[in-house]
């Protein structure tokens, strides 16, 4: 790629080497009615079957496989509201590395549980009064762990672009790839890894209505932060995007586009029930965009990375209620 970028397609690949064997290659599942409801062919790129629930697994285990001996054995600290939180936990434990992680305390209960059971030890902290990377840094340089960000992260982000790598072997004639913008890391990766394989290929952010940092950003020309969004979608909850993922994200995305909560309910309703597949606000974020034409018609061929699938049982109750499960499959 001639655009000069802190990470490469060549980065990516050799963490899709390293990540061979050990992440999950998921599968893309399709849906005959969303198609007809949308007017395009959608494939699904489900990370919510990856290890750890999510797509974060692929960058952590980037990331923590390329410790030297003796940060190994120091130690990593992370801040995560759960995603990210797991996939380091779970590397860590794979990789024999002390873990410690800074979660908010509203956290889905599901992904505090899951960080727990990996064997990290986990620090909780208001969100709204506290600031994560600063307790995290304090505990990193008290302790001698190396800190390992969610997102600002060149080995982060190639290891989150092997998803979309992945995706265009799976299906290479695509017209766009759809992904939720929380910190940059995922899309900035995929940006990259999509358009090496395909230089015609748009990309297309979402965010949430009050969580639009990376939007404000891309217009603004600068970051921008923003206060504690509150938005179902917890995974993408970030006050600003990171300075990596601003310079790829400006050069390489075609927009962002914003849905609100309703609508990445409505994606909830359709996805679980209809596609038999459990997906977290997060990884519905895409699917509402897509649903709600926020994608420009002419683009039919289009990939939608569903992020994660690690959403609250009590949510997910809300939402087999509300719909019914049914028996009817596409």
């Amino acid at each position: 790629m001639s655009i000069d970028l802190p990470v490469t397609f060549s980065d990516i690949r050799g963490a899709a080497e390293r990540l061979c064997g050990v992440a999950n290659r998921t599968p893309v599942m399709t849906s005959r009615t969303f198609d007809e409801m949308t007017g395009r062919e959608v494939f699904f790129k489900c990370e919510n079957f990856q290890r750890g629930g999510a797509f974060k697994f692929r960058g952590a285990y980037n990331r923590l496989s390329q410790l030297s001996a003796d940060e190994k054995s120091r130690g990593v600290v992370a801040f995560s509201s759960g995603n990210h939180a797991q996939g380091v936990a779970l590397a860590a434990k794979l990789l024999g590395i002390p873990a410690a992680i800074v979660m908010p305390d509203d956290a889905p209960p599901v992904k505090l549980e899951a960080t727990r059971g990996y064997g990290a030890e986990v620090i909780v902290y208001d969100r709204l009064t506290g600031n994560r990377e600063a307790i995290a840094s304090q505990l990193s340089q008290e302790r001698g762990m190396t800190l390992v960000p969610p997102f600002n992260d060149t080995r982060i982000i190639a290891g989150q672009g092997t998803a979309a790598m992945e995706l265009l072997e799976q299906v290479p004639d695509l017209d766009a790839i759809v992904s939720p913008v929380g910190g940059g890391g995922l899309i900035s990766g995929c940006s990259i890894a999509a358009k090496a394989m395909k230089p015609s290929i748009q990309i297309y952010g979402v965010e949430a209505v009050g969580a639009d940092d990376g939007k404000q950003s891309l217009q603004r020309g600068e970051i921008v932060h923003i206060d504690p969004p509150n938005t179902i979608a917890d995974g993408i909850r970030t006050q600003a995007i990171g300075t990596l993922t601003f310079t790829i994200m400006r050069k390489l995305l075609r927009d962002i586009v914003i849905v609100s909560d309703d609508e990445i309910i409505a994606a909830l309703r359709f996805v679980i029930p209809r596609m038999k597949i459990v997906v977290e606000p997060t990884g519905a974020v895409p699917i509402a965009a897509v649903m709600q034409n926020r994608i420009p018609a002419n683009l039919k061929r289009v990939g939608v990375i569903v992020s994660g699938g690690n959403i609250g049982m009590e949510l997910l109750s809300e939402i087999v209620q509300a719909t019914g499960l049914g028996s009817k499959t596409d």
